[in-house]
């Protein structure tokens, strides 16, 4: 994908750019952090299965692994965070954080035993059946963008599109671990980094979530804009989203920080 990329120069075209753009909303936002994220993830809010699957399916056009895996990885790291087990470790590096832990494929199995911890996920066929039939969903869309829009939709809609949304969800394994403030005394190097939520659609508020796991919205103060939340809200005022977890006014103040807000170098 990220030698795709190396085309994207010779291809631009206003239309590849906005089957660009369109498809990281629908991959970024709808699938990795409404879907896999809040829903499957943390079960934040409930939506009527038709639903559930669709946004699922989002999620798994952008190449980030299907849900079973996706999901299972973030709760071993939410489990083991910032240590040994976290399958994403900064302390080992920023690096190995950010990408290089993707490289060592043995090392969840090793450190952590597998994938363990999604049987909610693997009672249900569509959740197996996307595992199964994986790679055969993004080679479909892009034959599809091929045919609509040739060689530059395909550099742009799959190469340039995924590269990108892969590096957002990167940082916040990464940046959000490294650099930013943290508001709640979790016990870990989470932090709230403005910019990361900016590109990744409000997850960049990581301490936030680290500190309301169950909570469907991450940008808690008025001015951390979230637009997963304002979907989620949007889903739940039309009657889509249900159940929807959001800390209440005592269970803030109870975890609120006995320390001022740290700022990380």
């Amino acid at each position: 994908m990220h030698a795709l990329c190396l085309l994207a120069p010779f291809t631009f075209t206003s239309g590849a750019l906005g089957v660009a753009c369109a498809l990281y909303v629908v991959t970024g936002l709808l699938g990795i952090t409404l879907s896999y994220h809040r829903n499957l993830s943390r079960h934040t809010f409930r939506l009527p299965k038709w639903l559930e699957y669709t946004f699922a399916y989002c999620g798994a056009q952008a190449i980030q692994g299907d849900p079973i895996d996706w999901v299972s990885t973030h709760r071993t790291h939410h489990k083991y965070c910032d240590s040994a087990r976290d399958p994403h470790n900064p302390i080992n590096s920023f690096w190995f954080s950010h990408m290089g832990w993707l490289f060592k494929k043995d090392f969840i199995v090793q450190r952590c035993g597998g994938r363990n911890n999604v049987s909610d996920l693997e009672r249900q066929f569509f959740y197996r059946f996307l595992g199964d039939t994986y790679l055969i969903h993004p080679i479909t869309l892009a034959v599809l963008l091929y045919v609509i829009g040739g060689f530059p939709f395909v550099v742009w809609g799959m190469g340039v599109q995924i590269v990108w949304v892969y590096h957002i969800t990167w940082f916040v394994n990464s940046v959000c671990h490294t650099w930013g403030s943290q508001s709640w005394n979790t016990g870990d190097l989470s932090t709230n980094n403005w910019w990361v939520a900016v590109l990744s659609f409000g997850v960049g508020w990581h301490n936030n979530h680290h500190v309301f796991e169950y909570s469907a919205c991450h940008g808690l103060e008025w001015w951390q804009i979230d637009m997963t939340w304002y979907t989620v809200w949007l889903l739940r005022a039309v009657g889509l989203a249900t159940d929807v977890k959001l800390p209440s006014p005592i269970q803030r103040q109870m975890m609120c920080s006995t320390v001022n807000a740290i700022e990380k170098l």
